[in-house]
């Protein structure tokens, strides 16, 4: 039996060969594509369930012009929520009988573009992207461009052609102010990874992602509500890594009115936030309360128990794959889908130290 020259494999010439048929026949009945009866194809087919005939994916889709496979980039696979929007991708992409390929950008927008670039080489069907740069996105706009549909998740770019599916975080976030005001606290600081383009934050200034925006956007509102005066020395940003987070942390601490809460953007900065304010020996919440707007199941296991934010990722990864799968088969971009995280109350606020129902 002829294989493929030192690899033993199986090829196409041994399926036809198998099922009494022509090579351009086995190829079409394989790859989908071209004209071919359903008794040929059942031949074919049997055959190479006999050879375990493996396709080869790059051939199949130089015939057909389709890979069958959808390309992921994301910013950080150690991130849990991210792990948990992938999950929900690939779950969909399974059902289409879709392969993934992931590509992962450390959130560098030199990664990411050349991430993008590589999988339009493989002839990825279509990209899922959370970007990482709302203002630098050429390269996301140039696959769109070259038939490749693209559904942006997590992050928008502000693109009306694009679909985006996101979370509504900056109710939620403003939820959390509010939760922490009616605790007493005036002084609430939020702490985030994003580094600034600036050298400092002034409220409203447009920030390089969007879901930084919606969550500052929700505290700044939450604060307007209530009279309380926004404060730029309370956003901090930059919390990279637990010796980032040690510096921020030391900075707010002397203040001339240091925070009463802390807000942790994500789990992962909640994370070195606790660690850090342990090394303090500041205890949560008798000491300072503390936030994360982002839950995952570690949450209500240490103690005490971290009020969080839920965000359905996994919910956010069915529906982008499901809206990805929609313009692949030749629907329009430029839907906006919006999935709505929850507060969930725990241990971790209290209110501050001193504070009295009278201070109100």
């Amino acid at each position: 039996m002829a294989r493929r020259q030192g690899t033993g494999e199986v090829t196409i010439s041994d399926v036809a060969r198998r099922a009494g048929v022509s090579k351009a026949q086995a190829a079409r009945a394989m790859g989908g594509y071209g004209s071919v009866s359903s008794e040929v194809k059942q031949l074919v087919m049997q055959a190479a369930q006999e050879l375990r005939y493996r396709p080869n994916a790059l051939a199949r889709s130089i015939n057909t012009g389709k890979s069958q496979s959808i390309g992921v980039v994301v910013g950080d696979v150690e991130n849990p929520y991210f792990g948990q929007v992938i999950r929900g991708i690939s779950d969909v992409a399974r059902h289409h009988d879709y392969d993934v390929v992931l590509a992962n950008t450390g959130e560098s927008l030199q990664d990411e573009e050349k991430a993008v670039k590589v999988l339009l080489d493989k002839r990825v069907d279509g990209l899922l992207i959370c970007p990482t740069s709302r203002s630098a996105h050429s390269h996301i706009l140039d696959a769109e461009r070259a038939g490749r549909p693209v559904v942006l998740f997590d992050r928008d770019i502000s693109v009306p052609a694009l679909d985006v599916v996101q979370m509504s975080i900056a109710e939620v976030t403003s939820q959390v102010i509010d939760s922490l005001i009616d605790a007493g606290h005036r002084r609430i600081a939020y702490i985030s990874t994003l580094k600034l383009s600036t050298r400092k934050f002034v409220p409203g200034q447009e920030l390089d992602l969007s879901t930084v925006t919606q969550r500052v956007d929700g505290i700044c509102l939450a604060l307007k509500r209530s009279g309380i005066e926004i404060d730029p020395g309370l956003f901090r940003f930059g919390a990279t890594d637990r010796e980032a987070m040690q510096q921020l942390v030391e900075e707010l601490m002397h203040l001339s009115s240091p925070p009463t809460a802390l807000v942790a953007s994500d789990s992962l900065v909640a994370l070195d936030l606790l660690s850090v304010l342990r090394r303090r020996d500041l205890r949560v919440p008798t000491d300072i309360s503390v936030v994360m707007l982002d839950d995952q199941p570690w949450a209500e296991l240490v103690e005490p128990p971290i009020t969080s934010v839920f965000q359905p990722a996994y919910d956010l990864g069915e529906q982008a794959a499901g809206a990805l799968f929609e313009r692949i088969e030749g629907t329009t971009g430029g839907r906006r889908i919006w999935l709505t995280p929850n507060l969930v109350h725990r241990s971790s606020v209290a209110p501050p130290p001193g504070w009295r129902e009278l201070d109100r």
